[in-house]
């Protein structure tokens, strides 16, 4: 029998998924355990089915053999993600994959769409989605948590990367070497990157995120420059 949905929502199924999933998995996420307040949220009906049943999690690594495995951020500054792959050698093709983040309730939602979006994708394909291709299989996320969807594409990516290194292909593995962008602040672009997907969108605001160009200023051109380009890349 279902549940039935003019009941308070404390009663039913929803809060104790809700409530095992923030337990099991030690999600940081300003809610709480109270699933109405998330609910209430500015989130399309999948961000929610996403988070609220996530796929593809990652349970036991024994398990779950991986042919590539990949983490990324770091569990002190609040955001970590591994991801896990098993391929078809014969095709190239990701067969299954596994994940498990320490994250907000986008990151979760993301990364469970992303784990369905990649299985059956060629390794090339699925290295190339993006953040922006994950937000529109969620149907939208708030801007300002875009940059949550990159958390799990990154740990993907690794994971590929991983693959690729195991099995004699180190040359398919691409470096994303960071540019120095203001030499008196030491910013780099992939930091104007970061800056542009937590909510940056003018000069000003990138300045208050990194501080660059706040001595010499010599660099205000290619900023704004990689600003317009990040936000046209992301948003």
């Amino acid at each position: 029998m279902g549940s039935d949905p003019n009941k308070p929502l404390e009663d039913n199924n929803l809060s104790r998924n809700y409530k095992l999933l923030v337990k099991s998995l030690k999600i940081k996420t300003l809610v709480g355990s109270d699933p109405k307040k998330f609910m209430n949220w500015a989130y399309t009906d999948k961000v929610k089915d996403h988070f609220i049943n996530p796929r593809n999690i990652l349970t036991d690594e024994n398990d779950f053999p991986p042919d590539g495995k990949g983490l990324t951020g770091n569990i002190k500054c609040g955001d970590q993600m591994l991801f896990l792959i098993q391929v078809d050698k014969a095709t190239q093709t990701i067969k299954d994959c596994r994940w498990k983040t320490y994250g907000c309730a986008s990151a979760i939602a993301s990364t469970s769409v992303l784990s369905e979006m990649v299985k059956g994708k060629s390794l090339d394909e699925a290295y190339h989605l993006s953040p922006k291709d994950i937000t529109k299989e969620l149907g939208s996320l708030p801007e300002h948590k875009i940059h949550c969807s990159v958390l799990g594409d990154k740990a993907l990516r690794a994971a590929i990367d991983d693959y690729y290194v195991k099995n004699g292909m180190a040359d398919k593995v691409k470096k994303e070497e960071a540019r120095l962008i203001c030499q008196c602040m030491n910013v780099t672009d992939h930091e104007i990157e970061h800056a542009v997907l937590e909510g940056a969108r003018t000069y000003y605001e990138l300045q208050e995120r990194t501080k660059l160009g706040t001595v010499c200023g010599q660099c205000q051109e290619e900023a704004i420059k990689l600003l317009r380009a990040y936000t046209k890349k992301h948003f």
